[in-house]
């Protein structure tokens, strides 16, 4: 499993890496974009009607690929955490971080460690008891990658406390969540793109990974030079919507030619 192994690697690193998110709670959808050629998938059981079973299935279809898969969980709480690990993602996406010591907990609560996750030997990330609990957890506390969403207004006045915290391997830039908390209508809104670079050059500073999502693709070169380096774009919603219209206008043009 050479890509999971690699991903908390290559985002420490701040290679770029470019996934989508998983909106349809399927097992199928997961498996088809697991055979795709990009780099991780995010299911999005924050804002998707995920249930733990759905979670389960597309976790194990990812898995089954060798696909990279990490849960947004559908809210930031040591319970949401556990259950996304222990069914075997690569890490979790935790909305809404800015409280420096509720995000420290969290944060632990992902790491096998005196106060951390709590450890079940019959989960799929631990083997259904077939791998060592030692094992388990040297391998779990190296590969697990941490991602934490800034997307609030309070979380712009810790930007340097919540960079210092070692354990997050990358700070993710909700734009449209950001854009309601300061009063914007758009994404892209002057206060809002002013608010995502004070966040690139805080993790500049601490040599932190940040990831975004760009409501237009034209914007990525100007993001890649503040050091953005992890992309969630688009959907499998979206896929399905773009394949649709191209699918009707590629139709509508050969009959033009007839």
């Amino acid at each position: 499993m050479e890509r999971t192994r690699a991903f908390k690697e290559r985002t420490r690193a701040r290679e770029r890496t470019i996934g989508t998110w998983i909106k349809t709670p399927s097992r199928i959808v997961t498996e088809v974009l697991s055979g795709s050629v990009l780099d991780v998938l995010c299911l999005d059981a924050e804002h998707a009607p995920f249930d733990k079973m759905d979670l389960d299935g597309a976790i194990l279809s990812a898995r089954a690929q060798d696909m990279p898969v990490l849960v947004r969980v559908q809210a930031p709480t040591v319970p949401e955490i556990l259950n996304a690990l222990d069914l075997g993602a690569t890490g979790v996406v935790i909305p809404h971080v800015y409280d420096i010591a509720k995000t420290m907990k969290l944060v632990s609560s992902c790491l096998y460690a005196p106060g951390g996750r709590g450890y079940a030997g019959s989960t799929r990330a631990a083997g259904y008891t077939r791998v060592k609990m030692a094992d388990h957890i040297k391998a779990s506390n190296s590969l697990t990658t941490i991602i934490a969403q800034i997307e609030d207004a309070e979380a712009l006045a810790v930007l340097d406390d919540l960079m210092a915290i070692d354990e997050i391997d990358c700070f993710f830039i909700g734009r449209a969540d950001l854009a309601v908390a300061l009063g914007a209508t758009s994404a892209a809104a002057p206060e809002v793109i002013e608010a995502s670079k004070r966040i690139c050059d805080a993790a500049s500073r601490r040599g932190k990974a940040v990831g975004m999502f760009v409501p237009d693709l034209a914007e990525i070169p100007r993001w890649n030079e503040l050091g953005v380096s992890l992309y969630l774009l688009e959907s499998d919603q979206v896929f399905l919507l773009n394949g649709a219209s191209h699918l009707k206008e590629a139709v509508c043009r050969a009959s033009e030619l007839q």
